[in-house]
């Protein structure tokens, strides 16, 4: 496997991570608005190279996208950005083309060979490769697959609520060409509160980053990990929880939300996976004054 798809075993799943993008992505502070200059200057030994990029004060990330093989069955975490959608509020994202089918197939999943795709929450860059461009529409890119959709965000971004109250253009457009094919073809799965998808793999409601964001918890004989899609986009916000991202639709329930997920993980020892980590992608953490630090970070295989 090549540096773009590395895997790994927790108890009796493989998880493999499939790296579409990485790179810089943001100013660091237009990211994460509440956080000091201080704060990543402070942590730069680390921070640097693989999630700020000091000279040009920019946070880096990662497009990704976890593939777990659990009880014989083949599960995808949150689908990427999809190619050639029309996305005109977010110019990284707008008629985007990347090779997220030839990562999966490098891994050896075909698009036939998936049964479950969870999407932690339904912003863009989560939900792209539900679907594939054909005869003029979408449809979905996995045939066979049960999609897990959070109930809340399904009713917050669908047409019952003005595509998200209507603020912005793009999540109509998210909605139609990613969310609603989806839903025609008989596919979707509407879950809310917790959804048990097999003996190692369970999602829990999150909410806050929007109104139906999820973390996926697994759990294998020893090992626990938990998927917490865009809880965290920068490692500061484990330092310092009570910081969110600009993306972040309720603040304080955003913020209250990450101490909780962060609290379990530091007291159960979970592997914390990232949707947007770049460098590691996961790390363990231990608490630390009002806030957390890094234990270590996760060691992958590509061969």
């Amino acid at each position: 496997m090549s540096e773009n798809v590395q895997s790994f075993m927790l108890g009796d799943v493989e998880v493999i991570r499939i790296v579409e993008w990485r790179g810089p992505f943001a100013p660091a502070r237009g990211l994460v608005p509440g956080s000091g200059a201080d704060l990543w200057q402070e942590n730069e030994d680390w921070l640097a190279p693989d999630h700020w990029e000091p000279a040009g004060d920019r946070a880096v990330a990662a497009l990704q996208t976890w593939v777990l093989r659990s009880g014989g069955r083949t599960v995808l975490v949150d689908t990427g950005v999809g190619n050639g959608r029309e996305r005109p509020q977010s110019p990284q994202f707008h008629h985007w083309q990347g090779d997220f089918l030839g990562g999966l197939a490098e891994a050896g999943v075909e698009p036939g060979d998936v049964d479950v795709v969870v999407n932690t929450h339904l912003h863009a860059d989560h939900v792209g490769w539900n679907t594939t461009a054909a005869d003029g529409g979408w449809t979905p890119t996995f045939p066979a697959a049960q999609y897990l959709l959070p109930a809340a965000d399904d009713a917050y971004f669908g047409p019952g609520n003005g595509y998200g109250n209507g603020l912005r253009e793009d999540d109509r457009l998210i909605y139609e060409d990613s969310v609603a094919p989806i839903h025609r073809a008989g596919q979707a799965v509407l879950w809310d509160g917790t959804h048990r998808i097999d003996e190692n793999l369970v999602l829990e409601s999150a909410p806050g980053h929007t109104p139906g964001s999820s973390v996926l918890r697994l759990g294998s004989g020893g090992d626990r990990a938990v998927f917490v899609g865009d809880l965290l986009h920068s490692p500061v916000q484990i330092l310092q929880p009570s910081h969110n991202s600009c993306f972040c639709l309720a603040p304080v329930q955003a913020s209250a939300t990450r101490r909780k997920v962060l609290n379990r993980a530091a007291a159960e020892r979970e592997l914390v996976v990232p949707a947007h980590f770049a460098g590691a992608g996961g790390l363990e953490i231990r608490r630390r004054g009002d806030g957390f630090a890094v234990e270590r970070w996760a060691a992958y295989g590509t061969e």
